[in-house]
């Protein structure tokens, strides 16, 4: 019996260890927000509830294991969703585990990372101004990032999503608050094998001070599945700051974006600020993007008021203006919840 006992209170510690060495997480948010919601160049209001107003809609699954000497091996399988309608994706077509799907391993040395992960684009424009990754309400994220399908005809500034796929990512230890990432997505098209996509970005997080920016050379679309040739060579960089005050974190950035097809280039200007106010964050947001004959100018502030770490809701007005088009404004209030 005292053998017995002994190889199972061995066998536990064992497993106890196992566990220890090795986690995995499920993960995710949730976003929903009531609205009317007008962008420039739209023929009509229209009253919504929306997913994604503050964040897009996620869950999924990441893990770690400890693999001894400071080695870990990781992986991310993340997907988005609209939670007004409980519809997988973004968007139609866009792949199931859109946000993330990669295995990476880390150490002493940073790490290496193989599958679908975030563009160079994305953090740096995140970090860059004080709604964050806002694809509803972020005038820097919707000059950046979304196309308006309607009158207006406005594109995307920054080429290839905010996600790349069939990529390998090395990203730099932390060294005295500065870390970067190396990205380079393999094409994979038929004919087209020295078609890519190359990209690079970095922070810097000094105390108060934040520094970022970021580079890309696109020739790959995405999510596409499978991927396709962009028919030309799109290159595109921005750099962006922020200091906080206590008080007030203004913040600013500036970037370009040309296609070589095209002669002119988008040059897109962002000043913002955040203050503390009661529980939550006064934001503000104003961006300006000239291109060719037509700009853009788009202004959002609001309110984020925290009713926990790990939820809070949120109230946002914009005012969205095309040259020759008929101006939009928006308002909606919201809820965010992380898990």
């Amino acid at each position: 019996m005292n053998h017995k006992l002994i190889a199972l209170a061995a066998a536990a510690l064992c497993a106890a260890g196992a566990h220890a060495q090795s986690s995995v997480q499920v993960t995710g948010l949730v976003d929903v927000y009531a609205g009317s919601m007008k962008m420039a160049g739209d023929a009509g209001r229209k009253a919504v509830v929306n997913s994604s107003g503050m964040t897009t809609s996620w869950f999924g699954f990441k893990g770690t294991e400890d693999l001894g000497g400071g080695l870990k091996a990781n992986f991310q399988l993340t997907s988005f969703f609209q939670a007004d309608t409980g519809t997988p994706g973004r968007f139609k077509d866009d792949p199931f585990f859109s946000r993330d799907a990669n295995v990476s391993l880390s150490g002493g040395f940073g790490s290496v990372l193989l599958g679908r992960w975030m563009a160079p684009n994305f953090l740096p424009s995140v970090i860059g101004n004080p709604l964050g990754d806002s694809f509803t309400f972020s005038p820097l994220i919707l000059h950046m990032n979304v196309p308006l399908f309607n009158a207006s005809g406005w594109k995307a500034t920054t080429p290839s999503d905010t996600g790349w796929s069939n990529q390998i990512v090395y990203s730099t230890p932390d060294i005295s608050g500065f870390k970067a990432n190396l990205q380079y997505q393999f094409g994979e098209v038929p004919g087209n094998n020295g078609k890519k996509n190359v990209g690079a970005n970095f922070f810097y997080f000094g105390g108060p001070l934040t520094v970022t920016g970021f580079y890309e050379r696109d020739q790959i679309s995405n999510p596409a599945v499978p991927n396709t040739y962009l028919g030309t060579t799109k290159k595109d960089w921005m750099l962006a700051a922020a200091y906080d005050f206590k008080v007030v974190k203004p913040y600013l950035s500036y970037g370009q974006a040309k296609a070589d097809n095209n002669p002119n280039t988008a040059k897109t200007l962002q000043v913002g600020a955040s203050a503390p106010l009661g529980g939550g964050n006064l934001l503000a947001s104003w961006a300006k993007t000239d291109f060719s004959s037509s700009d853009r100018k788009t202004f959002t502030v609001g309110y984020d008021y925290y009713l926990s770490k790990r939820t809070d809701v949120y109230a946002m007005f914009m005012n969205d203006r095309i040259t020759s088009q008929p101006t939009g404004n928006s308002f909606g209030v919201g809820m965010r919840h992380r898990f």
